[in-house]
């Protein structure tokens, strides 16, 4: 039975994915920032949809972080140190299907916090 709730979380943000990503798109200029939550670490990226190129990405395993508030601030921090270095002000967050709650929204956060427009 337990894999059936899985499978059933899986999907349904699966489907939130593709409603978020129907409506957003990444330029050059406004970049798309996508997170990656898993059981262990986060992964964030800023991704150009018309080139289709990664501009910067930040893994949390090589900063030493886990998928908590934490982890979440410091590996924000450095994410928008590397957007900063490539002259990026501002950029559109896709939160990947992810609830805006927790992790991802103190995520969202630290990123304003830290001087990236959302």
């Amino acid at each position: 039975m337990r894999a059936n709730v899985l499978k059933r979380k899986l999907s349904l943000r699966i489907k939130r994915k593709k409603r978020i990503r129907a409506k957003i798109s990444g330029t050059q200029a406004l970049p798309r920032i996508s997170v990656f939550k898993s059981n262990r670490t986060l992964y964030i990226q800023a991704i150009d949809d018309v080139k289709a190129v990664t501009l910067a990405a930040v893994d949390g395993r090589k900063i030493g972080v886990k998928a908590n508030k934490e982890g979440a601030k410091k590996i924000a921090a450095e994410f928008a140190k590397a957007l900063k270095a490539k002259n990026i002000e501002e950029a559109v967050f896709d939160r990947n299907g992810y609830l805006y709650h927790g992790v991802i929204a103190v995520l969202a956060e630290a990123l304003r916090e830290n001087g990236i427009k959302l």
